[in-house]
Order: structure tokens, then C-alpha cells, then sequence
């Protein structure tokens, strides 16, 4: 099991931030062989469901999400949501917030706890180094994409 935390900057407005980290199938736009089905109707909330599938053939896996936590930025408060992961290979939870900022720009963190199953305690240290560099890319690419 790992334990990551992210922090990006943005120029844009903390609403328009939380606009795009929470938009689920765009994350396919910005993470590689990922394709993102949302299983319940618009608009997101408390009990949104998603599937996130990543991989190529043989080699892909799903990763059921359900969101528990719906909190959008409103008047100055940070935006917060929180997901759990249902799968049967990646279980875990990952927390968004969106804080604004200086100048109108927000601050996003991004925590997650990440379990892989059958991955031996060894490889949590490459684990959390894989997982920070790409959630951090997924982040900075959802935050730059119009």
C-alpha cells in the first residue's frame, strides 16, 4: 500500500480547476491506453459511479470508482471530493481538492492511497514513484487542456 500527495498550481479560477479534475472521461484524454466509463447519469455526485480501464489486451484491468464525497468550491471554500476504489486488482481512495488561490488561480492537492494486489511490500517504493509522476501528469494535463 502507498500514500502519495500532490500539489499543482493553476491560473485558472478554483470552479474552473475543479471543472476539469472532475470531469471522468476526459482523464482518458491525458493518461495513456485509459478509457473512463461513467455508469450513473449527470451530473456528478454522492454516488457517482466510474470505471476507469487501463491497459491493452490481456494486460488491461478495471477500476471501479464510486464517489462518496461531492463538495464543489463555492463562495471562497475549497471544492472536495473523495473517491473509493472498488476494484478487485486496485483498491484504495484518492481526496481532490480544490483550494483558490492568489490572483485568482487555485491550488489542487490530490491525495491517494494506492493498493495493488499480489504486489509484494517490496515494490511500494517504485509503486508511489510511478503512481506520483503519473497522477502528477494527469493533473497538470487536465488543469492545462481547454
Amino acid at each position: 500500500m502507498v500514500l502519495f500527495l500532490l500539489e499543482r498550481t493553476s491560473p485558472l479560477p478554483a470552479d474552473q480547476s475543479w471543472r476539469r479534475l472532475t470531469d471522468w472521461p476526459r482523464h482518458a484524454d491525458v493518461v495513456p491506453l485509459t478509457h473512463v466509463t461513467v455508469r450513473t447519469p449527470p451530473p456528478t455526485r454522492e454516488g457517482t459511479e466510474f470505471v476507469v480501464r487501463s491497459g491493452v489486451g490481456p494486460v488491461a484491468f478495471d477500476d471501479p470508482m464510486e464517489v462518496v464525497t461531492w463538495q464543489p468550491p463555492r463562495d471562497g471554500a475549497p471544492g472536495r471530493c473523495r473517491l473509493v476504489k472498488h476494484g478487485t486488482f486496485v483498491t484504495g481512495w484518492a481526496e481532490i481538492e480544490v483550494h483558490p488561490a492568489g490572483s485568482g488561480g487555485s491550488l489542487v492537492v490530490w491525495r491517494e492511497e494506492l493498493r495493488v494486489r499480489w504486489l509484494p511490500g517490496f515494490a511500494d517504493r517504485p509503486l508511489k514513484w510511478a503512481a506520483r509522476w503519473m497522477f502528477g501528469r494527469a493533473v497538470e494535463g487536465l488543469l492545462r487542456r481547454g
